[in-house]
């Protein structure tokens, strides 16, 4: 059967996915300003008095609430605001059921996180109609079937249909139809562009790129000079719809990481070696639950004033163990700090393990000795201990054992089943 042509493209987007679910749970929040975190306890209503703001409803979002957001400012900002607090497992149930709503339409779907996904539907709509119906049949399934709302947007490319999904918010659907790609990208704001943040938009403003069409009259030069070569070419070749991207079926992790923002705090060794092994107990955790290690370590230091450096190191011997990709993790952040000696405090850490390789790293500790896997003793007595460590979570949830630096670090009320959640997207896979 031939495929189709032209916009076939989906992104279907849960519409405040972590909010609407609170609220399918408890029917009473419909409508309601409501906030998942910012210093809720358990599964009922709290204060708000500490913490962060993990989610909110899109009837809190038009009081200016915003995820990131410590729950006193989203209390000030909204007197009748609820707060709850997360059901994490709900959460993946859901997130998992509208995966297999889509995959019933197409078996070309690409999950890009726990609630949105890209699919190419050229060769469903012999099956199920035009694109256009498709996406609206996705979104009646996953209304009727789970209770929850989704914004699709359809397009030629990965890119205007994620574009489009955004402007179709809440519970809607934009087609972009093939020859309209510039028109409808004209008039939007840059910041709906894949990869501007703030700091890009405050950079564009300032020399006055306020919309996408503005952007792609900006020659490709003065675009460079203002982001740097590699972002400035990114950008104006998304401005002009230009991206070669095809749906990924099968996305094996090409690297799995973790990041924690810190606001402006000194480099001490303190600071970095414990919010490292945070970083690290969480990426590790993941690979040995892949049955995956990398060789490569990277570790990205962001300084003051948003100058970022990253430090890099191949190793021959993959990684899994927590303590020793803390290791390698630490001695990569000195060098950043070392080969910048005039930095003195940093607002966020990185940690990504790429060239990966399947390795289950508790049976090599079970069957070879320590000279058959190029290691001493210590490498596996922390093979052993990560295996007890894992076991243990495994039975008795997350909370129950771990490292120090993971168990005594505060982290400003976010819960790791929340980070989780946000740093995977198909559960299946790491990346």
């Amino acid at each position: 059967m031939p495929r189709a042509t032209g916009a076939t493209i989906l992104h279907a987007d849960l519409d405040a996915f972590y909010a609407s679910v609170e609220q399918l749970l408890d029917p009473t929040l419909l409508g309601k300003p409501i906030a998942v975190g910012g210093g809720a306890g358990g599964s009922g209503n709290g204060s708000g008095n500490g913490g962060v703001v993990l989610a909110a409803s899109y009837e809190a979002k038009a009081f200016g609430v915003r995820s990131g957001m410590p729950g006193w400012r989203a209390r000030s900002l909204c007197p009748s605001l609820t707060f709850v607090g997360g059901h994490f497992r709900e959460y993946q149930r859901l997130g998992d059921a509208v995966m297999d709503v889509f995959g019933q339409f197409t078996p070309e779907v690409e999950r890009v996180s726990i609630d949105e996904a890209f699919l190419d539907v050229a060769g469903s709509v012999h099956l199920f109609g035009e694109p256009a119906h498709i996406a609206a049949e996705l979104r009646r399934r996953v209304r009727d079937e789970l209770g929850l709302p989704l914004s699709v947007g359809v397009a030629t490319t990965k890119h205007l249909a994620k574009v489009a999904s955004q402007v179709a918010k809440p519970d809607g659907i934009v087609v972009v139809a093939p020859g309209t790609e510039r028109e409808f990208l004209a008039p939007l704001p840059v910041g709906l562009l894949w990869g501007v943040g703030r700091k890009t938009q405050e950079r564009l403003a300032a020399s006055g790129v306020h919309t996408v069409g503005e952007l792609a009259a900006t020659s490709p030069a003065v675009l460079q000079s203002l982001l740097g070569e590699a972002v400035g070419e990114k950008l104006g070749a998304l401005a002009v719809n230009d991206d070669p991207r095809h749906i990924e079926t099968d996305r094996h992790a090409r690297s799995v990481g973790a990041q924690s923002a810190l606001g402006q705090r000194a480099a001490t060794d303190d600071v970095l070696r414990t919010t490292l092994g945070f970083l690290a107990d969480r990426v590790a955790t993941r690979l040995r639950a892949a049955g995956q290690a990398g060789r490569t370590v990277t570790v990205r230091v962001r300084f003051p004033g948003m100058r970022a450096v990253t430090r890099s190191s191949t190793s021959p011997d993959p990684v899994a163990s927590t303590l020793t990709l803390t290791d390698v993790a630490f001695d990569l952040a000195r060098a950043a700090f070392v080969d910048n000696p005039a930095e003195r405090e940093v607002t966020l850490l990185a940690i990504s393990v790429s060239n990966l390789v399947d390795h289950d790293a508790h049976q090599l500790a079970l069957d070879l000795d320590a000279e058959e896997q190029h290691a001493d003793a210590t490498s596996v007595n922390r093979v052993a201990l990560d295996h007890a460590v894992d076991a243990a979570r495994s039975r008795f949830g997350r909370a129950s054992l771990g490292y120090a630096t993971t168990v005594l670090r505060a982290e400003g009320g976010v819960p790791d089943e929340f980070r989780e959640l946000a740093e995977r997207g198909d559960p299946r896979s790491p990346d």
